[in-house]
């Protein structure tokens, strides 16, 4: 093997790792931003008590029911149906 071969295939391996390098690098930055941004977003959640059971969960996961000018808060559909169900109850007596 001449030394002019042994010098191309040295650029060409060179050129090759750069390549792969500057890849791997730009993925892990953007796995990092995107992990940064996940526990910017988990900061930024507010935990509300559910009136029916006292369960607290995140505001972005619940259970939304606006009633009398006030939003509530629920871990799940059944509470605030037994919530809805205790108002009307409330209202009727």
């Amino acid at each position: 093997m001449g030394p002019l071969r042994l010098l191309i295939l040295t650029l060409l391996g060179y050129l090759a790792w750069r390549l792969l390098y500057s890849h791997l690098r730009e993925k892990i930055k953007k796995e990092l931003w995107q992990q940064e941004r996940k526990k910017k977003e988990k900061v930024e959640d507010v935990l509300e008590e559910d009136p029916v059971c006292h369960t607290l969960i995140p505001r972005s996961q619940a259970v939304r029911l606006r009633y009398n000018d006030k939003t509530y808060y629920f871990c799940s559909e059944t509470c605030c149906d037994i919530f809805i169900d205790r108002q009307q109850g409330a209202v009727k007596k």
